[in-house]
């Protein structure tokens, strides 16, 4: 091509708006670099590394299991309490550890928002990676404890991602609208510790379903965590807890709600980040 040649650009108005889906896919390596580096920077400098994953969850499942299981001796619907609770620690720690790190991430990477264009979304869709990874290794631990207790996985194993989805929709709906809001009002940062700690309670991670009456177990399923971890310990243990499709519907209309609503917020104030951060 010749020098003397020139290049003529068209700047049509709105094509950034238009395109906008298309570009996360155009920008997909910088989703990968910002969750490989999510990943370095959560075990660069820790002293026992990836240890971290399985120290959270274990402790959560001795402190639960003394309390719930021998302490108030709460039914664990025949299955032994360590893997009752543990099957729920699993997806409950991945959810909140998943809506913590979406709802600060835009704040965390105010530097990069500040200099350059690409599709936001990509921030605190990069952020879930790490506890993904996190949820991975602490999986393992279950597997070892289903063996020590004779248990064995069988084909109701196969339906735990789609329990996990649904843990990830919901941590991202709920995320995004947190953090489109904690740009601008840093107050809503501290909303989320309590989000998190009023969750554990609301939620069956120590107790079974099965001691909500039932006049209130409908409204107990807007909860979507609630057919998350009863999903979890059904799959776990071979269909041998209480779980019903009622949950899941419930669940997934809860879950496609805050994926719409998150994202329509989201999308709304993405374009004054760059502004107010």
């Amino acid at each position: 091509m010749s020098s003397k040649e020139q290049f003529q650009y068209t700047i049509e108005a709105g094509k950034t708006e238009k395109d906008y889906w298309i570009d996360l896919y155009r920008y997909k390596e910088l989703f990968y670099i910002l969750a490989w580096r999510d990943v370095m920077v959560r075990y660069k400098q820790t002293i026992i590394g990836v240890l971290w994953a399985l120290i959270r969850p274990i402790l959560s499942m001795v402190v639960l299991t003394i309390i719930f299981g021998k302490v108030a001796k709460l039914p664990s619907e025949g299955i032994p309490y360590p893997i009752f609770v543990f099957a729920a620690t699993l997806p409950w720690t991945f959810f909140t550890s998943s809506f913590s790190s979406v709802s600060t991430s835009l704040v965390g990477n105010a530097h990069l928002i500040s200099k350059v264009y690409f599709p936001r979304l990509i921030i605190p869709g990069a952020s879930i990676v790490v506890t993904l990874i996190d949820f991975l290794i602490s999986f393992i631990i279950l597997i070892g404890l289903m063996f020590w207790y004779g248990m064995f996985p069988d084909w109701h194993m196969l339906l735990l991602p789609f329990f996990l989805l649904l843990a990830m929709g919901a941590a991202l709906g709920a995320g995004l609208y947190i953090t489109s809001l904690n740009v601008k009002y840093r107050d809503f940062g501290f909303i989320v510790p309590f989000i998190v700690q009023f969750g554990l309670y609301a939620s069956p991670v120590g107790f079974s379903t099965t001691l909500v009456p039932e006049k209130y177990q409908l409204l107990y399923y807007l909860n979507p965590m609630v057919a998350v971890i009863d999903g979890f310990r059904w799959a776990i243990t071979g269909g041998k807890t209480a779980f019903n499709l009622t949950e899941v519907v419930v669940s997934l209309i809860v879950v496609i709600f805050l994926l719409i609503i998150g994202i329509r917020k989201f999308r709304q104030t993405e374009k004054t980040f760059a502004d107010v951060i």
